[in-house]
């Protein structure tokens, strides 16, 4: 935990609302494998990590909710009967998880919130579920609403479908929510069963390579690719009536029934059918403790989201091309919904600093852009501050 700014949401709380906050923080993830395959019913392989958002919060005697975020030096205040999407952007994560709780009957009051943390906006780490998971862990402990972990996940997913508008999958706040120090979780998307996988990376880090981009292609080709994938599978449907989701199709059908009518969507569901395969793989590879063999199936990834998912960019191109002859980097690719953000990569810990040197000048050279990078560990979900 980030004893800074625990001690940071506390005094500026107190400051704040005059009165002593109750703390809670929801951590953001990195996923190893899987990516763009839980929408489509697959499995994915993500990890809470140790870096995330931290909110104070405390009980009013009326109806009203302010928020307070240190990171936009911002507040909001509306009600409980108010509650409503806002142009301000932020408080949409924290209202939307209030408007859940609502539309399932839960009673709850007003509240003081602020809210700080140190998973970087726009990095592909998920800030926005663990704002979410934050929120929705935070009310249900202060309103004694007896809401399950599962269940807080899922007003997680429903408050960003309805009040940030990006149809993201069940993993970013299911990661946040269920994540275990030094594992990974094999989650099935269709059944909601999930394993946790040990990762023991034995003289390697993960090393996240942020891009500093975020191309305004990333929600509305997020949601152009959840479609795309309907469509791939409402073509393999007419034949094969049985089949729900792209988890059921085998690439002998997109093949025979996807094809020759629409090969954009061939590509795109192609991507998706064998990622599915190659998570599996991946979790066999973890259990041998193969890094290498991981690594190798990472560095496919990143060609399957870059030219056949096609929801990368040169930023992201850049920095995986840069390491894959690398061998101190035993795997890299982009992470999250694309079009910016970080990539993932596997590192001999000794190696890093290096790395980071180089790649800042060459990125800098290339992109005029300034890199940043952060060294992350595996952490627990969602908890109490105490």
């Amino acid at each position: 935990m980030n004893q800074e700014i625990i001690k940071d949401v506390r005094e500026k709380f107190r400051l704040r609302f005059k009165e002593e906050p109750t703390l809670f923080r929801s951590p953001g993830r990195v996923n190893i494998i899987g990516e763009h395959t839980d929408y489509n019913n697959g499995f994915v392989l993500p990890a809470a990590i140790d870096k995330a958002v931290y909110i104070g919060v405390s009980k009013r005697q009326d109806e009203t909710i302010m928020l307070y975020s240190e990171e936009f030096k911002e507040d909001h205040t509306c009600t409980l009967d108010t509650v409503e999407r806002t142009d301000k952007g932020w408080p949409n994560y924290i209202l939307g998880v209030v408007d859940q709780l609502l539309k399932r009957g839960y009673k709850i009051g007003g509240f003081n919130l602020n809210i700080e943390g140190d998973v970087p906006i726009g990095s592909g780490l998920s800030s926005s579920a663990a704002v979410e998971c934050a929120t929705a862990f935070a009310l249900n402990d202060i309103f004694q609403l007896g809401i399950d972990k599962m269940e807080l996940a899922f007003i997680g997913q429903k408050a960003e479908h309805e009040f940030a508008r990006v149809m993201c999958g069940i993993m970013d706040q299911f990661a946040s929510v269920f994540g275990k120090k030094d594992h990974v979780i094999r989650l099935d998307c269709q059944s909601m069963e999930y394993e946790y996988e040990p990762l023991e990376l034995k003289g390697y880090k993960l090393l996240l390579l942020n891009t500093n981009v975020k191309h305004s292609l990333a929600s509305t080709e997020y949601n152009t690719r959840r479609k795309q994938c309907e469509e791939g599978v409402k073509l393999v449907q007419v034949h094969h009536p049985e089949v729900k989701s792209l988890r059921d199709v085998t690439i002998d059908m997109l093949q025979q029934y996807v094809g020759d009518s629409n090969p954009v969507v061939f590509k795109r569901c192609k991507y998706v059918v064998e990622e599915k395969e190659r998570l599996l793989s991946a979790c066999e590879d973890l259990k041998k403790g193969d890094l290498k063999a991981l690594g190798e199936k990472m560095f496919r990834t990143h060609e399957g989201l870059s030219k056949e998912y096609e929801v990368s960019c040169k930023e992201l191109d850049f920095l995986v091309d840069a390491v894959r002859q690398n061998p101190d980097v035993l795997g890299a690719r982009m992470m999250g919904g694309g079009f910016g953000g970080c990539t993932i990569n596997i590192v001999k810990e000794d190696a890093i600093q290096g790395l980071i040197g180089r790649l800042s000048t060459s990125y800098k050279n290339a992109m005029e852009l300034d890199l940043t990078s952060y060294i992350v560990e595996t952490d627990d979900g969602s908890s109490k501050v105490v």
